[in-house]
């Protein structure tokens, strides 16, 4: 049969809503009881093949039935879905070589009584592909709404495929084109379909090296293992990540909901430019943020200030490179990394330009050029342990310039810093430093450090003892925290 044009524009019936319908009075007297219905066409034909597109419910009263086998035969290989035999005037009961012969065939034949009109049973059809088609529509539009939601949580990639493995009720996940799985939802298939779901992926989002001089990749992909249907879906611009999908069946608007979400899927990871563009993104970022920044400093342009902020989710959740890239994107840079929990992006330009991000605590460095990007990174994560502990969703770095300590010289305020505080490590410094800007709450600072309030207090009780002083004095306090500023470890 030549090939058939695209389907109706709605979902076909199934032929046991058709039979449910009691004014019709239709019969199954043959053939299996699941079809689904496209169209309704009647014919009094004995060979109507050449004018059947596939899926109709032939209506015919016989008129011309001579051969019943092959006439059943030639519907079966035009791709019709059953067979409407109507009672009078022709014949009184279903031929009985009819019957026989859409057993034989597998095709659903259905006896139609004398009082029911063919134009009857077409407008039932119709009325119920309006009806499926509005509960498509509805469907279709719930979806969109709740993977719209999903994808303006602070964690959009893992949300949206949150929740679209509830609206497919299936299981969804983020392949890179060599076959890893980045990102899932919903219930662990057997790994016969996970390893099918992997091949899928890469038919339609193939390595480049496997894509150079091959022919454009397909839109989508399909495969079935057992009674699971599977589905893969290229990302736009993501240079090689696919959406894949195992459902247990494949409704009507199922491929309309996975649309929406590879659209949502492909913004949200456009600023990755594929897994190996986020490695190497991931790799520029802790270069830059380590020794020699000097030697990349010409991969970032000519811009005059940086700021590097540091952040994690409110609720504590964990994040992943996807999350990372949507809150770059969200805060105006591809440059970003994940490390645990804590999320690096490296800005161009100003701190002023950072807003807060809801679902997001920030930590937001000073303005720093690019040699001294170490100490801004310093800055953030100090800022971002101040933000956690005081609550509140940014706090950016403030430098301690002006004020008192400006009428000291700075070497000399260094010089004296250095020799106060000598008898402590690094560790006890920092935190003195940071007890001393939470007022001495053990508590924040425990939730600052992210460490037990007994480590704090331990720790502080210890520097007590190196530094020989009263830490309970304010004059004390005032001392040591002018003394911290002046070594370079100043601001929030």
């Amino acid at each position: 049969m030549p090939d058939s044009p695209a389907g109706p524009p709605a979902p076909p019936v199934p032929l046991t809503e058709l039979l449910g319908r009691e004014e019709l009075g239709l019969r199954r007297i043959a053939g299996p009881e699941q079809a689904d219905v496209s169209w309704v066409h009647t014919s009094e034909m004995a060979d109507p093949y050449p004018y059947l597109l596939g899926g109709e419910l032939l209506l015919s009263a016989g008129v011309q039935l001579t051969d019943a086998d092959t006439y059943v035969a030639r519907l079966v290989q035009a791709g019709a879905a059953a067979l409407g035999f109507g009672l009078a005037p022709v014949h009184d009961t279903v031929p009985a070589a009819l019957v026989e012969a859409c057993d034989r065939h597998g095709l659903p034949l259905v006896e139609v009584p004398p009082g029911t009109r063919f134009t009857a049973i077409a407008r039932a059809v119709w009325r119920l592909m309006a009806e499926a088609r509005h509960r498509e529509l509805r469907r279709v539009t719930r979806a969109q709404q709740a993977l719209a939601t999903a994808a303006a949580r602070p964690d959009p990639v893992s949300a949206v495929l949150r929740q679209l493995a509830v609206q497919l009720e299936g299981r969804v996940a983020l392949f890179t084109a060599g076959g890893t799985e980045l990102h899932a939802a919903g219930g662990r298939p057997a790994p016969d379909v996970e390893a099918a779901l992997a091949r899928l992926a890469r038919v339609v989002a193939p390595p480049a090296s496997a894509a150079t001089g091959r022919k454009p990749r397909p839109s989508s992909a399909t495969d079935t293992r057992g009674g699971t249907h599977l589905s893969a879906y290229p990302l736009g611009g993501s240079q090689g990540l696919a959406l894949v999908l195992a459902t247990p069946r494949r409704d009507a608007g199922d491929h309309t909901v996975a649309g929406i979400a590879v659209v949502l899927l492909s913004l949200l990871t456009a600023p990755h430019q594929g897994a190996d563009a986020a490695g190497r993104s991931a790799a520029l970022v802790r270069l830059l943020l380590g020794a020699a920044p000097e030697d990349v400093a010409p991969l970032l342009g000519d811009g005059d200030s940086w700021t590097v902020v540091h952040a994690r989710r409110a609720d504590g959740a964990p994040t992943g490179p996807l999350d990372a890239g949507a809150l770059g994107a969200a805060l105006g840079s591809a440059l970003s990394d994940v490390d645990r929990e804590t999320v690096r992006v490296l800005l161009p330009g100003p701190p002023e330009a950072v807003a807060p991000r809801p679902g997001w605590t920030l930590g937001v460095s000073g303005p720093a050029p690019v040699t001294a990007l170490p100490d801004a990174d310093s800055q953030a994560s100090r800022a971002l342990g101040h933000a956690e502990a005081t609550r509140v969703p940014l706090t950016t770095h403030r430098p301690g310039a002006g004020g008192l300590a400006a009428l000291i010289p700075p070497d000399r305020a260094e010089a004296h810093a250095r020799a106060l505080l000598a008898p402590l490590t690094e560790p006890l410094a920092e935190t003195l430093r940071c007890w001393l800007s939470l007022h001495g709450s053990w508590d924040r600072t425990a939730v600052a450090l992210r460490v037990h309030r007994n480590t704090v207090r331990q720790r502080i009780a210890r520097c007590a003892a190196l530094l020989d002083m009263d830490l309970d004095g304010m004059d004390v306090r005032t001392e040591l925290w002018f003394a911290l500023r002046g070594r370079g470890a100043g601001g929030a």
